[in-house]
């Protein structure tokens, strides 16, 4: 198939017989030019289906309208509402987002930031594909030099320059220790994200800060993964494989719960054999009346000040950057 060439000014100039300053004065400041060469230089223009360059433009505003919002992955349910909050608080604001998924690589994600920099985005909000101590991506340098208004979301990068839109980890491990405190659980399997991640030790801090508060004994066993729900169906059932049952699943996200309860299902075991408890909402679980206990957060909130917060640095480029830090609460049944 051959590749449709788009349209130019200097096309449209040479199709009516005009200058190419004629045809950009038509296009771009039509109050400049007579009515009747004006109507004809855009009946050409529909002619040729030409279309604007929308990012030549902000280059001639000198004010560009875009906003970066690179996330690790587009499939975790996570970010669905996040990537809502972001586009719709832009919005209101007259700016666009220019969303681009990493899907976890960091080579992908040094390739955003140089997209991003190169469309000269007005700011970016960024959640790295790793939030372990020594990972130093080497865009960084690049970001600090260009002075960019940047939040990181969710996942951060261990700096201190940017402000920062967050979950409190530890109270959401907290909050689900002290429920299995409750229902007399001792030993838990818990299927987290990365052994590195700080996300991953404070939840899995949280929880024993809970048993030890309560005097109650705890035995843990980590199975570390990424955060995705393929990794966690493998580690729940080769733990089942081995004839082991713990007293409750722990899945440190959506997605790793999901693929716990997938694994569950597959060899047959009833969730009242095993109880399972995980961060965040199971998206749609209420309609097949699934009730799975867990510390959630409000999402949407996240996305929403990760964006004010962007707002504010670029409106005031001196701005100090600050945290945002976004509460779990305990959803111990489907009707709380």
């Amino acid at each position: 198939m051959t590749k449709r060439s788009q349209a130019t000014i200097t096309d449209i100039a040479r199709h009516v017989g005009l200058t190419n300053m004629t045809v950009s004065r038509a296009l771009n400041k039509p109050d400049k030019v007579k009515p009747e060469t004006r109507e004809k230089i855009l009946a050409a223009a529909r002619e040729l289906g030409y279309v604007p360059n929308a990012f030549a433009s902000h280059l001639r505003s000198r004010k560009n309208q875009l906003i970066g919002l690179v996330t690790a992955s587009v499939d975790n349910p996570f970010y669905s509402e996040v990537i809502k909050a972001v586009s719709r608080a832009a919005e209101e604001r007259d700016y666009t987002i220019m969303l681009i998924d990493t899907d976890g690589s960091p080579e992908r994600e040094e390739v955003a930031i140089e997209t991003l920099l190169s469309y000269q985005v007005a700011g970016i909000i960024l959640s790295p594909v790793s939030d372990a101590a020594d990972y130093r991506p080497a865009y960084l340098d690049r970001l600090r030099a260009t002075r960019l208004p940047v939040v990181m979301l969710d996942r951060t990068l261990n700096v201190p320059d940017f402000s920062r839109a967050v979950l409190d980890n530890r109270l959401a491990g907290s909050l689900l220790g002290e429920l299995l405190v409750k229902k007399d659980i001792r030993r838990v399997l818990a299927l987290t994200g990365p052994r590195g991640s700080r996300i991953t030790q404070d939840r899995l801090s949280g929880l024993k800060t809970a048993f030890d508060a309560a005097g109650v004994s705890l035995t843990v066993e980590q199975r570390p993964g990424d955060y995705t729900l393929q990794p966690a169906y493998r580690d729940m059932a080769d733990y089942l494989r081995q004839g082991k049952l713990p007293d409750a699943v722990f899945g440190f996200n959506q997605l790793i719960t999901l693929g716990a309860m997938r694994a569950l299902h597959d060899a047959r075991v009833s969730r009242d054999e095993v109880m399972v408890v995980g961060v965040d909402r199971l998206p749609y679980a209420d309609i097949f009346e699934v009730s799975v206990p867990c510390a959630a957060h409000d999402t949407y909130r996240l996305g929403h000040e990760a964006f004010r917060m962007l707002f504010e640095q670029i409106e005031d480029p001196t701005a100090t950057g600050r945290e945002v830090v976004i509460s779990a609460t305990l959803i111990s049944s489907s009707g709380d």
